[in-house]
């Protein structure tokens, strides 16, 4: 099935796009101008903040001993980055730690912090636009700043980041970070057909480290050509070899927008995989027998400012290459794409990863949009989750937690039919989104955590009921019952939570309607338990109930404790006349901060608010 939006038909409009806007110009130009900096340069263009990173400063930090491949954990022991920079999987990023120990270097022993920090300071009125810019090292530098300031949540509005001819940076998770955090769209990498720099990490940064130091001084221009043309074949062929392996066994995958550039135009593609795909292609359709084209592979390093001017005049001038007897329109974009890459429209497997991206997403976006259709159907469970609970307080007067486990009403049954349906469209979601059927960012969409916390918050209490119903005592809900959705569901809301959080806002100052905690009746069953067993004798039990006071009492000051936990005859307000009763049999001065707010909510306990 073709999609129905071609993505890669706007490809070239967008690389034409980013190249008439004179920004990319711009940053070519002050990348150059960087060069000559020991660490980066800042300044202001037509209201715009451009900060620029060496190309070639230091190169011998970037050189990495020991690691196959130079990657490590990029947190580091120097904790510059967070610990939210994490894959779906929960394991911490990778990145070429040559790559941050050159921006650690900057961070920590020049005033770049200082610098930045009229740029960054959300205090101001309106803060002005900034973009990280970097040439070869310099733009593995811009790429790591650029994701520091995004991690740390330091402005309202994000930053921009645009490379030349960068290396890879990081590996598959923080790919998954970049796209779950919506952050793709703020880096666009220029790479020429021919470049070695983008595709040279997909090869073992340890077999080609020696080379490379050959090769920097001419990239710095302090030798010329022919005293490095042996380092330079044996450092394409070792490329080459690795990109000829039928699985790419390097870490390093790209995120954002590549625009690649060829003696043909330029066209853009978002899509990690496919631009995996492209720079290994692009690369194994050069032969390395040839001297012009081992020339190319590292001349073309240093030459985008003649790359830029051809490919501005290719995408000014209108010229279309593509077979006018395509099949569709669609195919005829995929055609353009291939040509203006410079891969070639003939080439079938380019061709097929193309159209196989474009059909992916297409697919993804359906059914995203589907599972909204479905959103919106399941709002009638909701409701009538919402209007059982309802009735539970105030025609029976108890806890539609406690109704729900006793079941011995028809409502009951009738919630828990509703409760099966809702957790088998919040299952569907999961399965597809642990599948990769749905888009990248679907997991910090606003509309979908707010979704998912709702349906937490109201549902999984009675999931926890049935739990302990159906266990009669013994298991823990906690750690052997609770389902993946809600694991999950939770994750992202935590994800997400470090986003706003980062936007001042302020305490709660009203209870909430749904305690904030969807877990918090496993808590009380489990204090249950411990207190029994504690009246038996077994004293290890006194710190759980301890903790779970100081649980309860944060929960409370907080106001994160819905008003119905209170009503009396509820599970929890069983408990604590029990736990009261154990702990002033041991002492007639016990007054825990609990027991005193407890104390003080008076006729909370007898009514619902």
């Amino acid at each position: 099935m073709e999609p129905d939006s071609p993505l890669f038909n706007v490809g070239q409009e967008m690389a034409t796009f980013l190249l008439s806007s004179g920004v990319v110009s711009k940053a070519w130009e002050e990348s150059r101008l960087a060069s000559n900096s020991e660490s980066f340069t800042l300044n202001e263009y037509e209201g715009v903040a451009y900060v620029a990173f060496p190309s070639f400063h230091n190169f011998e930090d970037f050189i990495v001993r020991g690691r196959k491949y130079g990657e490590g954990n990029i947190q580091a022991d120097n904790k510059i980055f967070s610990d939210c920079l994490k894959g779906n999987d929960d394991q911490p990023a990778l990145v070429h730690q040559g790559a941050l120990k050159l921006f650690s270097h900057i961070l920590e022993k020049t005033n770049f912090k200082t610098k930045l920090h009229m740029y960054t300071d959300s205090t101001q009125r309106k803060l002005k636009p900034i973009i990280f810019v970097g040439h070869s090292l310099g733009g593995a530098v811009a790429t790591l700043a650029t994701l520091w300031v995004l991690e740390k949540r330091l402005r309202q509005s994000s930053p921009f980041c645009i490379t030349f001819g960068c290396p890879l940076v990081g590996d598959e998770s923080l790919v998954k970070v970049v796209g779950r955090e919506n952050w793709a769209g703020n880096f666009c990498h220029v790479v020429s057909k021919h470049d070695i720099v983008p595709r040279m990490l997909l090869a073992p940064f340890e077999s080609i480290a020696g080379a490379l130091v050959t090769i920097f001084p001419y990239w710095q221009g302090k030798v010329k050509y022919s005293s490095i043309q042996d380092a330079c074949r044996k450092h394409l062929n070792l490329v080459l070899d690795s990109l000829r392996e039928s699985d790419v066994k390097s870490p390093y995958r790209p995120f954002g927008t590549y625009m690649f550039c060829s003696s043909n135009g330029a066209a853009c593609i978002e899509n990690s995989e496919t631009v995996l795909k492209m720079l290994s292609w692009t690369m194994q359709r050069q032969k390395a027998s040839s001297g012009e084209i081992v020339q190319d592979c590292f001349s073309e390093h240093i030459g985008y400012g003649s790359v830029l001017k051809n490919v501005i005049e290719k995408s000014f001038s209108g010229k279309r290459f593509a077979n006018p007897e395509s099949a569709s329109f669609y195919e005829m974009g995929i055609s353009l794409q291939l040509e203006a890459i410079g891969v070639g429209v003939q080439d079938d497997a380019a061709r097929i990863a193309l159209r196989t991206a474009g059909e992916a997403e297409n697919e993804r976006n359906t059914n995203v949009e589907e599972l909204a259709i479905r959103l919106g159907q399941k709002q009638c469970n909701m409701a009538e989750l919402e209007w059982y609970k309802e009735r539970c307080e105030k025609e029976n007067g108890i806890v539609y937690y406690d109704s729900f486990k006793n079941q011995t009403d028809k409502k009951d049954i009738d919630a828990n039919r509703r409760r099966l349906k809702l957790a088998e469209f919040w299952d569907d979601i999961i399965e597809m989104w642990e599948k990769h059927e749905l888009p990248s960012d679907f997991e910090s969409q606003n509309k979908w955590i707010n979704a998912g916390t709702a349906y937490r918050r109201l549902v999984e209490p009675l999931d926890i009921a049935f739990y302990y119903r159906t266990c009669k005592g013994n298991g823990n809900y906690l750690s052997d019952g609770r389902p993946n959705r809600h694991k999950v569901l939770q994750k992202w809301m935590e994800e997400k939570e470090k986003t706003r959080s980062s936007r001042s806002q302020g305490p709660r100052s009203k209870r909430a309607s749904l305690t904030q905690d969807s877990c918090f009746w496993a808590h009380v069953e489990e204090a249950w338990k411990d207190l029994e067993n504690l009246k038996r004798g077994q004293h290890q039990r006194l710190q759980n109930l301890e903790k779970f006071e100081e649980y309860v009492t944060t929960m409370e000051k907080t106001h994160s404790i819905s008003a119905d936990v209170f009503m009396q005859g509820s599970s929890f307000m069983m408990w604590w006349e029990e736990w009261k009763e154990y702990k002033k049999n041991q002492s007639l001065e016990w007054r825990s901060p609990l027991y005193k707010i407890m104390e003080g909510l008076g006729g909370l306990k007898l009514q619902v608010i």
